[in-house]
């Protein structure tokens, strides 16, 4: 018989999951309009908020093919715009298209598939990095998405360029992931969220907030995009946000939460060095106020602010 010291200790906790890998695309039209797909309130991540078409990588789907495929696939799956290059052939019709969309979603086809069916070739490369984003571990979601700007006018893409658009596509439990998709400028976005019109996570209101000041205006510019480049290519395309929650007394007494940012005196920084959001949240549990604290020139700054932390450029 064995003593109570003989039964075996549990051993420790396993590790929990890291991040699934997943891509999303801020697509850009020439009315200088992001795309925009509201998340069904009943979904299980992110629900009833406005975010960008974009999902997690999935192997089956998207096997070597890498994020980049992935951010193409998903936009056409959430929102029924397709991107391939320009030098591809024909585009197939509406109904084709729809068809086509569903079976994809639903596993029942493979997106690549369908692209060499009707000789189509995604255009990963007119998707420009703009930062990498990672959920804090206190969540048992998480996801490390990479976020991506494609120009409607610098690509060949099938399905709605602006507007509104409703879309209802049914899930494999016959839920619904995204109950609608439209076009509409960063600023108007931003003032809507601020009328509680429409729900924003943090990342949606810190990349809208970092575009209404670059496209400024109806018309999109060769000028903008070339800003918009500079940024891709340097430390913001590259920057790898891990979003640190911190205490803050003034915040907390106005019953506010604050996520630092890196580069934030409390994440890495100098001292006075802001980089943070301050988020209030209603009784769904979804903000109804954030602001961006940004004390610095992304353009001509960030890399300097970004030096002294431990996250890789």
């Amino acid at each position: 018989m064995s003593s109570n010291s003989d039964a075996k200790s549990p051993g420790p906790k396993p590790p929990p999951p890291g991040p699934r890998p997943s891509a999303t695309v801020i697509v850009v039209n020439s009315q200088n309009e992001v795309l925009l797909v509201h998340r069904n309130p009943k979904s299980s991540s992110f629900a009833n908020a406005h975010v960008f078409p974009g999902g997690n990588y999935d192997n089956k789907q998207d096997g070597d093919h890498g994020l980049p495929f992935t951010a193409v696939r998903e936009v056409f799956e959430e929102s029924g715009l397709l991107l391939v290059q320009p030098t591809s052939s024909g585009l197939p019709s509406d109904a084709v298209l729809d068809k086509a969309r569903e079976d994809i979603h639903s596993q029942k086809r493979l997106f690549n598939d369908f692209l060499t069916q009707y000789n189509l070739k995604p255009n990963v490369e007119g998707l420009l990095p703009f930062t990498q984003w990672i959920t804090p571990p206190i969540y048992p979601k998480r996801f490390q998405t990479q976020f991506y700007v494609a120009f409607l006018n610098e690509t060949r893409s099938a399905g709605f360029s602006s507007g509104d658009k409703q879309e209802r596509l049914p899930t494999h439990d016959g839920g619904q992931e995204v109950i609608e998709a439209r076009f509409v400028h960063p600023t108007k976005a931003l003032k809507e969220f601020y009328a509680e019109r429409i729900t924003l996570f943090p990342p949606q209101f810190y990349l809208l907030t970092t575009l209404s000041g670059i496209l400024v205006g109806g018309q999109n510019t060769r000028e903008q995009r070339d800003r918009i480049r500079v940024l891709s290519s340097g430390a913001f395309g590259r920057m790898a946000i891990n979003p640190r929650p911190i205490r803050d007394a003034d915040a907390d007494a106005e019953g506010f939460r604050v996520i630092a940012y890196e580069g934030d005196e409390a994440n890495g920084g100098s001292p006075g060095r802001r980089h943070r959001c301050r988020l209030k949240f209603g009784q769904g549990g979804s903000a109804t106020h954030i602001t961006l604290e940004r004390n610095f020139d992304i353009f001509t700054e960030l890399e300097g602010v970004l030096s002294s932390t431990s996250v890789k450029l």
